[in-house]
């Protein structure tokens, strides 16, 4: 007989077994470092699409709480009425999207943080370049190389 035939195979049930426990213990690990960051941190921030969720009622309070004083008794209600209307038929329009996309939300408030680190990066790669007086074609500014010679500056 050879090793291979002498090896014990280990049995479906077994392999199934260690692989449950070890997915339990993961499991378990898991929930128990999302409540110790719950603890430290407070909770997680919301998904993008609830922060806009969020944004339309904030904006539709505000809206229906709006009073104008200039208008008389009667434009005032026929306004509130509108204003109402106007932010039921937004409130009809972003709630399915964010019901069907969710995760839409989210990989579009990632790729503005991108972009906005992007430009940040830019701009102050541009400022770095004005304020030192150097353009990229005259070369590294000279006052980053120490002190160079002394100069005769004439005050008369």
């Amino acid at each position: 007989m050879s090793d291979a035939t002498e090896r014990e195979v280990p049995e479906p049930e077994a392999a199934s077994a260690d692989a449950d426990a070890w997915e339990k213990a993961c499991a378990e690990d898991l929930a128990a470092e999302k409540a110790r960051r719950r603890a430290q941190y407070g909770p997680p921030p919301a998904s993008a699409g609830e922060e806009l969720r969020k944004l339309v009622d904030a904006v539709s309070e505000k809206l229906s709480g709006l009073q104008t004083p200039l208008l008389g008794a009667v434009a005032q209600g026929a306004v509130e009425q509108t204003v109402r209307q106007v932010v039921r038929q937004a409130k009809a329009a972003v709630e399915p999207v964010i019901e069907r996309n969710p995760d839409v939300f989210d990989h579009l408030a990632s790729a503005g943080s991108e972009l906005l680190a992007a430009y940040r990066s830019a701009v102050e790669g541009q400022e770095g370049r004005w304020t030192r007086g150097s353009d990229a074609a005259k070369g590294p500014d000279r006052r980053d190389e120490g002190p160079g010679p002394a100069e005769h500056i004439d005050l008369d």
